[in-house]
């Protein structure tokens, strides 16, 4: 639990951050080179989901946030593996800071804009740090499930194993009862036969 909310703290403080910082030094729509053409600085706001999908229905991103958002806080007890750990903080950390903007940002509470402003080639959407977090914590999702870690941080296959070793020990300890079980008592030899018996009576 420590390790999901430290993650998610992180990820929320520099996602806002570095909002802060693009807003007050660029101006909208502005572009600027950080690495050539690999990576760019270019301030937009986002009303939409990615890729400014459903642009007129921001409210209803907020909205859902807030579901996730719960339901990422209500499901994280759960969780005693590192790995699934930093993937929920990361996760949580990115609604945060995107719900944030739509909450507290212009042009209202709910319908704020998010701030995007990252931009490389490989991509057509322009995003932020709080979507680089959601996107790696989908990527570490499918690798802890491809790999089969529970919530608990054990694979399926280890159980099988351990399973496996369960029945070897039982089986041993059958083994070794039924070899210190004592020997059954020989039945008596019969008596032996009197060769006067043999003998011939007059």
């Amino acid at each position: 639990m420590a390790v999901l909310a430290v993650v998610a703290l992180c990820v929320y403080l520099i996602d806002q951050i570095a909002k802060v910082l693009v807003v007050s030094n660029l101006y909208e729509g502005q572009q600027l080179e950080v690495l050539g053409q690999l990576l760019q600085f270019h301030f937009v706001k986002n009303a939409g989901a990615a890729f400014s999908i459903g642009s007129g229905s921001t409210w209803i991103f907020s909205i859902v946030g807030i579901g996730v958002l719960g339901f990422v806080i209500w499901y994280a007890p759960r969780i005693r593996s590192t790995a699934w750990a930093v993937l929920f903080g990361l996760l949580l950390g990115g609604l945060l800071g995107n719900l944030t903007d739509r909450l507290f940002r212009e042009p209202g509470f709910g319908v704020g804009h998010v701030v995007d402003f990252l931009q490389i080639p490989l991509l057509p959407a322009i995003f932020n740090l709080a979507d680089v977090a959601i996107v790696s914590s989908m990527v570490l999702f499918l690798i802890l499930t491809l790999r089969g870690v529970g919530l608990d941080g054990k694979r399926t296959d280890d159980e099988g194993q351990d399973d496996d070793a369960t029945d070897a020990d039982a089986e041993a300890e059958a083994a070794d009862a039924d070899a210190a079980a004592p020997a059954a008592p020989a039945a008596p030899a019969a008596p032996a036969a009197d060769p006067r018996d043999d003998k011939p009576q007059s």
